[in-house]
């Protein structure tokens, strides 16, 4: 079973968009710890990997969700973080909340509806051409597999393996927005989705995970 760490801050509000700063902070604070907090490596190349902690703000929480290896560094820096500073501000941390536990994650027998906290960067440089140019039906298809995929990606990258017979599910419900990323008008979704899956609370799904994307309810 998956392994899961919520660090929180639940004196503080921020918006959605500073979960990338959160990401920075912290990554620059344990520079040690970076190819986990930060998916870089000590060479300078990326770590080509499901993170295994991911920086979020959901509905104004901050919060961090480290994975197995993850959510044992995250219980290891708890007492280490006084402060954040965002933006040049800092603040103090008079409450901060660290919740660990093992999960269940996998296949499910039962339907299950999940919905999207944060919004869903589903589409790359490869697949974002062929959205385009399909009907409505064939980009709902289209979305249905995504979401599959990223499914199985947060699988593998918490180390649940599913058996031959054991297929994942989606329908997928799912609107269509736009959002800046790195200074680029990127197509997002919000929405949400039924899936036989079972997935932890507020793991990422698609891309920029790390950075507070995609994180499921």
């Amino acid at each position: 079973m998956p392994r899961i760490t919520h660090f929180s801050f639940p004196e503080l509000r921020l918006a959605a968009r500073d979960a990338h700063k959160l990401r920075g902070y912290f990554g620059t604070l344990f520079e040690q710890h970076s190819p986990l907090l930060h998916n870089h490596l000590e060479g300078g190349g990326l770590r080509y990997a499901y993170p295994l902690v991911q920086y979020k703000v959901i509905d104004g929480l901050p919060v961090l969700v480290g994975l197995n290896e993850g959510a044992e560094l995250l219980i290891q820096l708890f007492l280490e973080v006084k402060e954040l500073v965002i933006d040049d501000k800092t603040y103090t941390l008079n409450h901060k909340d660290l919740r660990c536990e093992e999960v269940v994650a996998g296949y499910g027998e039962e339907l299950r509806r999940y919905d999207f906290g944060t919004l869903y960067m589903a589409l790359n440089q490869e697949n974002y051409p062929a959205f385009v140019r399909a009907s409505v039906e064939e980009r709902k298809q289209q979305l249905n597999m995504l979401v599959r995929n990223h499914i199985l990606a947060a699988f593998k990258g918490m180390g649940v393996w599913l058996e031959p017979h054991e297929r994942i599910m989606v329908q997928a419900e799912l609107e269509q927005r736009q959002t800046l990323f790195k200074n680029q008008a990127m197509v997002v979704f919000a929405g949400g989705f039924t899936s036989n899956a079972i997935l932890p609370k507020w793991v990422g799904l698609g891309k920029a995970v790390s950075r507070g994307f995609g994180a499921v309810e």
